[in-house]
C-alpha cells in the first residue's frame, strides 16, 4: 500500500472551505453514476476544470488511489493562491491560523470580534502578504463569515460581513496537512476551463461543475 492510499485510509481529507454549491452530500449520487471499470484504469487522469472547494476532487484522490494525476482549475486567483499554498507550505499555514485561532479565541464579546474580523479582512484585501498569509486569512474569514460564504465587489475586495458564531474551527491542522498529501498529485491552474482541454486524451475522467444558470435577474451564483 503506498503512502498515498495509506493516508487516504486513515483520514478523510475535505474540503478546507465552505463554499457555496459544494458537492459534498451529493457524493454518494455522483459515485453511483460513475462509469464502470474506473478502479482497472491503471492511468487514470481525473480533471476538474471548475475546481471550487474541491469536494469531489478529495472524494476522487482517496476513492482512487490508484489515480495517476489529476489536473484542476478554478478562475478564482485567491483559491488558486490557497490550493497551491497548502500543496507546497502546509506547515506555515496551520501556524498562522493556529496563531490566528488562539487570539480570536481570546475575544470574549462580539464586538471585540467582529473588529478582530475586519482587521483580516482588510489585511487580506490588501492582498500584500505572503502566500501562506493570505490562506490562512482566507480560511479565516471562510470561518467566521456569514454563511462561509466568498463574494467580492467590483475592486476585488472580500465584502462579507461578519457572522455569528460561538467558538468556530479556524485551525484544522489535521485536514490541511491531509489535504496537501493529496494535492501533491495535482496540477492546479488558474484561468478559463478551456485550458484544461489539452488533457482530454487517454484514460481521462471529467468532471464538470459549471456556474449555476440564474434562477433570476437578482439571483446568481454567476458574479
Amino acid at each position: 500500500m503506498t503512502k498515498q492510499s495509506t493516508l487516504a485510509a486513515a483520514f478523510i481529507a475535505k474540503p478546507f472551505l465552505k463554499w457555496a454549491g459544494g458537492k459534498g452530500q451529493l457524493i454518494p449520487s455522483i459515485e453511483a453514476a460513475l462509469p464502470a471499470g474506473l478502479d482497472d484504469c491503471k492511468n487514470l487522469v481525473y480533471v476538474e476544470p471548475f475546481a471550487g472547494s474541491g469536494a469531489v476532487l478529495f472524494w476522487f484522490l482517496q476513492r482512487f488511489p490508484q489515480l495517476k494525476e489529476a489536473i484542476i482549475n478554478d478562475i478564482n486567483a485567491d483559491l488558486v493562491i490557497a490550493y497551491n499554498t497548502i500543496k507546497q507550505a502546509p506547515g506555515q499555514v496551520v501556524g498562522m491560523l493556529a496563531k490566528i485561532q488562539r487570539a480570536y479565541y481570546r475575544l470574549d464579546t462580539e464586538e471585540e470580534k467582529r473588529a478582530f474580523f475586519l482587521a483580516q479582512r482588510d489585511a487580506f484585501n490588501a492582498r500584500n502578504g505572503p502566500p501562506a498569509a493570505l490562506t490562512a486569512q482566507l480560511i479565516f474569514l471562510n470561518r467566521t463569515c456569514y454563511n462561509g460564504l466568498y463574494r467580492v465587489n467590483n475592486s476585488n475586495l472580500f465584502n462579507v460581513p461578519f457572522g455569528r458564531y460561538n467558538k468556530p474551527k479556524i485551525c484544522d491542522a489535521d485536514n490541511i496537512m491531509a489535504v496537501s498529501e493529496l494535492l501533491q498529485k495535482v496540477t492546479i491552474l488558474n484561468g478559463d476551463y478551456t485550458d484544461t482541454l489539452p488533457h482530454a486524451s487517454g484514460e481521462v475522467f471529467y468532471y464538470l461543475d459549471p456556474p449555476y444558470k440564474p434562477i433570476s435577474r437578482t439571483a446568481s451564483f454567476n458574479s
